[in-house]
């Protein structure tokens, strides 16, 4: 394999690009790998550093396909770092969000090889791929929101509902906080395949990922296929006039709820 050229993270660690194989015929295909101890969290610098190295693959590299993993062998990504995600002004919209949709419209074919862990945010990112192949030895996936005892946002929760079709799976992922083995998570449809790279290679080839993502509609028709979490990232007013919805309804019935109670407990006989 050729270093092609490496982006450091501001707060340590480093991506490296390097071609996949020594083939010639793999020459485009693209291996990105990211380094950032102890587990590969979802910071501003981390994400920062992914966007330039996809920029600088579309805008100083050929059309090719982008194969990206972790160098930390028990973590492909551990998800947020919640207290600066939280603490940072704008961090959602202006560095999570941006990096979800640059991930899932880029002009290219991209491929996540999950080679150990990927929990919230990290599974996520996943997600946003166009195309998953998960390490058979090591690692989970899981949406562990609800032991964090978080909500998911719009963007964070609709890429699932796009991707995966199968209702009680959704219900799992999203509802149980489910840790998906790689055997699992292929039989749900939530990979495509099992391996490390030589299998990510063999996706590749066996799909034509390499001439499809030259065609000039490629991106185009990934932007209409996601259109739904495209709207999800894109219409924040929508999303905040949903959750004031869904809030006030609550608030609502919440009331009514409590005074139904009160009238069944003035009844003559009405117990606990």
């Amino acid at each position: 394999m050729s270093e092609l050229f490496t982006v450091p993270i501001a707060t340590g660690g480093q991506f490296v690009c390097t071609t996949a194989t020594k083939e010639e015929k793999d020459r485009n295909i693209y291996l990105l790998t990211f380094t950032s101890p102890a587990d590969n969290r979802l910071t501003p610098e981390f994400l920062e550093a992914f966007l330039t190295s996809l920029d600088i693959l579309e805008h100083r590299f050929d059309k090719g396909v982008v194969i990206t993993t972790s160098g930390i062998e028990k973590f492909f990504s551990n998800g947020l770092d919640l207290a600066k995600a939280l603490s940072m002004e704008g961090f959602f919209d202006n560095c999570l969000y941006k990096f979800f949709r640059r991930l899932l419209t880029f002009p290219m074919p991209t491929v996540a090889l999950i080679n150990g862990h990927a929990f919230a945010g990290g599974f996520m990112t996943a997600m946003y791929h166009d195309y998953r192949v998960q390490n058979p030895k090591r690692g989970f996936l899981c949406l562990n929101e609800i032991v964090l005892q978080i909500p998911l946002t719009t963007p964070m929760r609709t890429v699932f509902l796009d991707k995966v079709k199968d209702a009680p799976t959704i219900r799992s992922i999203i509802v149980e906080g489910k840790r998906f083995s790689a055997q699992e998570a292929l039989g749900a449809g939530i990979v495509d395949s099992l391996g490390g790279l030589q299998e990510a290679v063999k996706l590749i080839h066996d799909r034509n990922l390499l001439d499809i993502g030259k065609s000039s509609a490629f991106v185009a028709l990934k932007e209409g296929l996601w259109s739904r979490t495209l709207e999800a990232i894109d219409n924040k007013k929508a999303n905040e006039a949903f959750d004031a919805r869904v809030q006030e309804w609550k608030d609502t019935y919440s009331t009514e709820a409590q005074k139904r109670v009160q009238q069944w407990e003035g009844q003559k006989g009405s117990k606990l």
